[in-house]
């Protein structure tokens, strides 16, 4: 992660910057110290871009950098405890007035031993950048400014393409080469001097540009166009350098080209070069999403257009929107049987001669699953082993990580590091997270997101903006660079959650990436290096020993086999809360054990617990109650749990909070005070009778799931209209008793979008009220089979998009097209999904 400093000194700098900071720096008179430290945070900050860009090259620059970010990652922790702090004042002056039991449970023991111990390490560290600062000169670092526009680095040494194909490459694309042929020459000129643009999409190594080659030197190119045009794209996509790489490359006259200078001649030249012409331009590997450059550039192309074509590269879906055209075609990996082909086409001379290797072949049949079809990949690893015939070599090969291999030979995967490197510093360190994952595990985004807000790595500019969405933007733009593979079938119903995995060679990335910091322990692992700060672990009593040396830890998840023994299990959460005072994420979904010890109130940075599918746990300690940063607590498939803490409402920064208990009633004063609430889930809760009364009061709640809860009744009760709620999404499923919705629903009348209804088997109506939903997007009604008709208005529902009934054959009935009495009520809805009825039409 020693290129990911820029980042957390920005991180230290925002800290810093905070005016909560005055009140305890100036109480603990340390002002000049944070004041001193700022300062050097900053002319650090200004070379660090340059640092980062030369440290491939110079192993004792990448040191200092590596020494710097742990000192940078220190003074987060440090300037973290100020937060703890002052949250913990909040609370204590909020709750002064109950008297002095409550304060004793929020105060420190000894404030004037901590106090002390915060001053002396804030001086510690600024007496440390002092001594990094020093020793920059030696490595003539020039000041470096973000690309702000772009959000991305500008990139040198990058590998220019062509046009020229060896016609052996071209292994398993001839479906794809033969759909893209047909979308370049069909006429789909639908808008005059606007060229159509054919965008090829998908991630680096699988191949867009040789097959492009492919289809570019094809007859039938040949035949359809004039002049063919072949253009690497730089990675700042300037106009100007732009328009000379097409006039060269459709004239070959550097001598001409070099005598124009300005944009007025070029675009002059340009326009007699392309001049009554159908051309076909390729435009290979853009990066460029800034609409504005995209518009002016095809602005210059577009008179006299005569059905020209253009071909467009790119590892990301949102530069393919940007270009506009047809749908993006996006390319997936070659078959297996295609991939046997190019590994061995490396590897040895072909199949032919691979079959005198018997052993070998095996092996590398299991090298090529791993590949996954990424040509590069297969063509890099096939070259590296074609002069190794020892079995042991190609094991060594099978069973090692990509980044040993990228240490080694220098190329494996070079077109996956540079679109790392073209990421902003944000979503590289975002990105780098995903180390901590396991190989091809399904991994939910709303988990994701919550756990890089954890480690405070999502910031809202002045705080405009929710945290939530700027992590949705991140994971959704490293799904459109192609870092996620996102099946769609697997999505949930509520649209909060994407099901995702990360590719096996690009979760080797991200451990290159966090090789230093991150670390992932099976049960037959070596030793743990005490630099790490991110852990996967299996518990057992070996590994146990290890986590001893270890300082310095964010964050722990554990991988559970199901067979950990209980003293185990006690003495690693003991271990882990006793030494990881800086722990942010604890994971320890499908861990169980019966008490989570009372000492987990000291882990005052902790931001997110998971305690999934614990089977054995029956309550939580009062302690929990001082974790004034916890932002996220699941509790889902906790089916012993017996109660929540009754002081569970002072945890004012809880922004999730996923339930399964077996109480009948939740006493108000507890939910309802939840102030950052933003996510509240009940699941499988058996014994649950009815929602807490001022859960109404939770005006920050933006998505409520109610699944499985067998004995419960949604009430229909006094709604508040000065109450106004921000909810968005509000979900039910398998309530058999509920037989209407809660007229506090009301309240979100100006931000619900998203409606679910899901096997409410007593449900015969929906309330009259439900027009009133002006932002209502997307209505999901499934196996409710006494609901009888929609309500009057909801032809009124003009923001309503998508309406989904299934499995409610009279309502069914009532909205089939064109002839139900209930059609003309859902008639202007333009995506509509209901069920034919296949009973008795005589009535409607």
């Amino acid at each position: 992660m020693a290129d990911l400093a820029y980042t957390i000194a920005g991180n230290v700098l925002d800290k810093l910057g905070s005016l909560a900071y005055e009140e305890v720096s100036l109480a603990w008179g340390m002002k000049k110290d944070l004041d001193k430290l700022k300062l050097i945070t900053l002319a650090l900050q200004d070379v660090l871009l340059d640092a980062e860009t030369k440290q491939e090259n110079n192993p004792q620059l990448k040191n200092w950098l590596c020494h710097l970010k742990d000192v940078f990652h220190d003074a987060v922790d440090v300037l973290d405890e100020f937060e703890c702090e002052l949250l913990r004042r909040q609370v204590v002056k909020q709750y002064a007035s109950f008297g002095r039991k409550v304060c004793r449970f929020f105060s420190r023991s000894n404030p004037l031993v901590y106090r002390f111990s915060v001053v002396h390490r804030v001086k510690e560290i600024r007496q440390q950048l002092d001594e990094i600062a020093k020793n920059m000169e030696t490595f003539h670092l020039i000041k470096t400014q973000l690309n702000v526009q772009q959000n991305s680095l500008v990139l040198e040494n990058r590998v220019m393409t062509h046009s020229f194909i060896n016609p052996s490459d071209f292994i398993g694309r001839d479906r794809e080469k033969e759909k893209i042929l047909d979308m370049i020459l069909m006429d789909d000129h639908k808008i005059e001097n606007q060229i159509p643009v054919v965008s090829i999409m998908g991630i680096g190594g699988l191949g867009k540009t040789t097959l492009i080659k492919s289809v570019f030197n094809d007859g039938k190119i040949d035949e359809k166009f004039d002049l063919k045009i072949w253009v690497c794209v730089s990675l700042d996509f300037d106009v100007s350098t732009l328009v000379k790489d097409v006039i060269m490359s459709a004239t070959n006259n550097e001598a001409e080209i070099s005598k124009l200078t300005n944009l007025e001649q070029l675009q002059r030249s340009l326009s007699e070069t392309l001049k009554d012409k159908k051309f076909l331009l390729v435009l290979d590997d853009v990066w460029n999403e800034d609409p504005f450059k995209w518009q002016e550039f095809a602005e210059l192309l577009s008179v006299d257009s005569k059905k020209s074509k253009i071909i467009v590269t790119t590892r990301s879906s949102k530069v393919a929107s940007i270009m506009g055209g047809t749908e993006p075609y996006e390319l997936k990996g070659l078959p297996k049987k295609d991939s046997l082909s190019l590994f061995f086409k490396y590897a040895f001379r072909g199949e032919e001669d691979a079959s005198k290797y018997p052993e070998l072949k095996r092996i590398g049949e299991e090298i090529v699953e791993k590949c996954s079809g990424v040509p590069l990949a297969l063509k890099t690893l096939g070259s590296l082993l074609q002069l190794k015939t020892g079995a042991h070599e190609w094991k060594i090969v099978r069973d090692s990580k990509i980044w040993e291999l990228e240490r080694e030979q220098g190329h494996i995967l070079p077109a996956l590091r540079l679109s790392y490197n073209a990421m902003s510093p944000s979503l590289k360190q975002c990105f780098a997270y995903c180390s901590t994952f396991k190989e091809d595990r399904l991994m939910s985004s709303f988990d994701l997101i919550s756990i890089w807000m954890a480690l405070g790595i999502l910031h809202s500019p002045n705080n405009k903006v929710e945290l939530e969405d700027i992590g949705r933007s991140y994971f959704l733009e490293l799904w459109g660079r192609s870092f996620f593979q996102v099946n769609d079938f697997s999505n949930d119903y509520f649209e909060i959650n994407q099901n995702f995995r990360v590719h096996d060679l690009i979760h080797n990335l991200a451990c290159s990436i966090t090789q230093r910091e991150c670390s992932i322990v099976s049960s037959n692992s070596g030793e743990i290096s005490d630099s790490i700060r991110y852990l996967r672990i299996v518990i057992n009593e070996n590994n146990l020993t290890k986590l001893s040396k270890l300082k310095k830890l964010r964050s722990i998840h554990v991988e559970c086999t199901g067979d950990e023994n209980d003293e185990v299990v006690r003495l690693f959460l003991s271990t882990c809360i006793s030494r990881f005072k800086n722990l942010r994420v604890f994971d320890l979904v499908g861990l169980s054990f019966k008490v989570l010890p009372s000492s987990i109130g000291a882990m005052k940075q902790l931001r997110y617990l998971d305690l999934t599918n614990n089977e054995k746990l029956k309550r939580l300690p009062d302690s929990i109650c001082k974790l004034q940063s916890l932002q996220n607590l699941c509790l889902f498939g906790c089916e012993e749990l017996e109660e929540l803490p009754r002081e569970i409402g002072n945890l004012e920064s809880l922004r999730v909070l996923g339930l399964t208990t077996k109480q009948s009633f939740l006493a108000d004063g507890g939910i309802g005070r939840l102030k950052s609430l933003r996510f509240l889930g009940f699941k499988g809760c058996e014994n649950l009778k009815a929602l807490p009364n001022d859960l109404r009061n939770c005006t920050t709640l933006r998505v409520l799931l109610i699944l499985n809860c067998k004995e419960l009744e949604l009430a229909s009760e006094f709604v508040n209209e000065d109450v106004q709620l921000s909810l968005q999404t509000f979900a039910i499923d398998e309530l058999p008793k509920t037989t209407d919705l809660p007229q506090w629903l009301q309240q979100a009348a100006k931000t619900l979008q998203y409606l679910h209804i899901e096997d409410c088997s007593e449900l015969a109506t929906l309330p009259e009220w439900l027009p009133k939903l002006m932002s209502l997007e997307k209505l999901v009604i499934r196996d409710c089979p006494k609901l009888l008709t929609l309500p009057e208005g909801m032809e009124g529902l003009t923001s309503l998009t998508h309406l989904l009934i299934e499995d409610c054959d009279a309502l069914q009935k009532r909205c089939k097209q064109g002839q139900g009495k209930d059609w003309q009520k859902i008639a202007h809805i333009p995506n509509l999904s209901i069920d034919d009825y296949d009973g008795d039409d005589d009535e409607n």
